[in-house]
């Protein structure tokens, strides 16, 4: 295996057994808010080396001497400890979600979980359950062990108006070489992909998912001025990562998995028609089914899962995340240039490798998508007493190779929400915080500028126009 496997390994051990003996704090749900509370699992797997089937003999394999089964690991250091792990790749499990019509989720790639049930004795039971239901595969098992919980986050929509629900990770590990198989619930999952960690983390794969914001922005405007803004700004530009599955497996029942329509059609009229010599139009792609699409990480599920990439190799938090921007090109270059010495002197605060060691782990906030986000918010050590607008601080592992710094929390507007999603009450301590913090007020003052001159080069259009028409009647006169 790569040496980058090898580092990802060694590095994934002491960021699961910091989590396992330091778990992120409880949240409970703001009073007066939304109740509802929802558990999603990042399941990770070691996918062994290659080594080659041994020959056969006349139709038989050689026999191989087998040492009887041992007993599953019941630590994360007896599990790392075994060579076929140390030479292995890790790998995380994501569905694609089916496309189900008023589902605001629909079609996104995203961890199993779902929303906790009466039922359910924690959070952490919902997670379980939730995993058994959608892909089939049991937790709660010798050969899975829990590895801690990442920063449970409040999710909000209508620009941190309306609270949706506490959302809980969870982190298991498969101990075994081979895993169960997995059965994705046709109602609710497209398809499983297991994708490599080496993947989630290579530069190379990093993309931006253009999104519609003007939902957002107009929500109580009416549909004539959601239109207009989305045909004046455009889409919203995340960042996101394209993902590339190492295994897949497809929910084969759903309805429209082998097409009825199309084939080879290059003969026909109107194959010809479509394109230039007969060539599908690349835009095809729109039509296609759930799973048919492209898997693209970003949103929720990237920012939720920051908080464990932003712990491995290569530890490089500028050269994989990229800022917020706009499609429309004016808007765009007015961006670029109100933030760029904003940029450039945050983009020098960080250098490659140097945050992991430097800056006590704190929850990102780049959990966010068109419509909703899920702020990291803290509870106090000693009161369950809480509001929206609190923040979130994990307890700091003393053991951690190299010295944190503990420094005073840094003054931050709590009512503030950005575009993309920071959330209330951010807290700009965290790495990718700071990158963050104070962009969406420039941002905010682009788009003011680029709304006002938009504006006013409209009028003065408009003006020129009726002043050519008068001029062009009176001449007729």
């Amino acid at each position: 295996m790569s040496e980058d496997s090898r580092a990802i390994v060694r590095a994934l051990e002491k960021v699961l057994v910091r989590l396992t003996e330091n778990p992120y704090p409880h949240v409970p749900n703001p009073p007066n808010t939304s109740q509802k509370r929802a558990s999603v699992a990042a399941i990770i797997r070691v996918r062994p080396a290659y080594k080659p089937v041994p020959a056969s003999v006349n139709g038989s394999l050689i026999a191989v001497d087998k040492p009887s089964p041992a007993s599953p690991p019941s630590t994360i250091s007896e599990f790392f400890a075994q060579e076929w792990v140390q030479e292995g790749d890790p790998e995380l499990l994501f569905i694609k979600r089916a496309g189900r019509a008023g589902d605001r989720w629909s079609g996104h790639v995203a961890l199993p979980g779902g929303k906790r049930d009466p039922e359910d004795a924690d959070d952490f039971a919902a997670a379980v359950r939730e995993t058994r239901e959608e892909i089939g595969l049991d937790l709660d098992t010798m050969e899975c062990l829990p590895a801690g919980n990442l920063p449970e986050r409040l999710v909000t929509t209508s620009w941190g108006k309306d609270v949706l629900m506490v959302l809980c990770p969870y982190i298991f590990l498969l101990t075994g070489k081979t895993v169960p198989p997995v059965q994705p619930q046709p109602t609710e999952v497209a398809s499983i992909h297991w994708v490599s960690l080496r993947a989630l983390l290579s530069p190379t794969l990093r993309t931006r998912e253009p999104v519609d914001i003007s939902s957002r922005m107009a929500r109580h405007l009416g549909p004539t001025i959601h239109k207009l803004i989305r045909w004046t700004m455009g889409r919203m530009m995340f960042s996101a990562v394209r993902l590339l599955p190492t295994e897949s497996v497809y929910a084969s029942s759903i309805p429209g998995f082998i097409p009825t329509e199309g084939g080879d059609n290059l003969s026909t009229l109107a194959g010809w028609i479509q394109a230039p010599f007969g060539t599908p139009s690349s835009s095809s792609h729109r039509s296609l089914l759930t799973f048919q699409q492209p898997l693209i990480l970003w949103g929720l599920t990237l920012g939720v899962l920051a908080d464990l990439l932003d712990q491995l190799p290569p530890y490089n938090a500028v050269a994989l995340w990229k800022y917020p921007t706009f499609t429309v090109p004016d808007l765009r270059l007015l961006v670029y240039l109100m933030t760029r010495s904003f940029r450039k002197n945050t983009a020098e605060t960080f250098s490659s490798g140097s945050w992991p060691s430097r800056l006590q782990r704190q929850p990102s906030q780049t959990a966010m998508d068109g419509v909703t986000e899920a702020t990291a918010i803290s509870v106090a050590e000693s009161s369950l007493a809480m509001g929206p607008e609190s923040t979130s601080a994990p307890v700091p592992d003393p053991t951690e190779e190299g010295p944190f710094r503990t420094t005073k929390r840094s003054s931050f507007n709590k009512h503030s929400v950005g575009i993309g999603g920071l959330g209330v009450g951010k807290d700009p301590q965290h790495a990718v915080g700071k990158l963050l913090h104070g962009y969406y007020a420039r941002v905010n003052w682009a788009i003011a500028l680029f709304l006002a001159y938009r504006t006013a080069l409209t009028m003065s259009m408009a003006w020129w126009v009726v002043r050519w028409w008068r001029r062009r009647r009176a001449v007729r006169v």
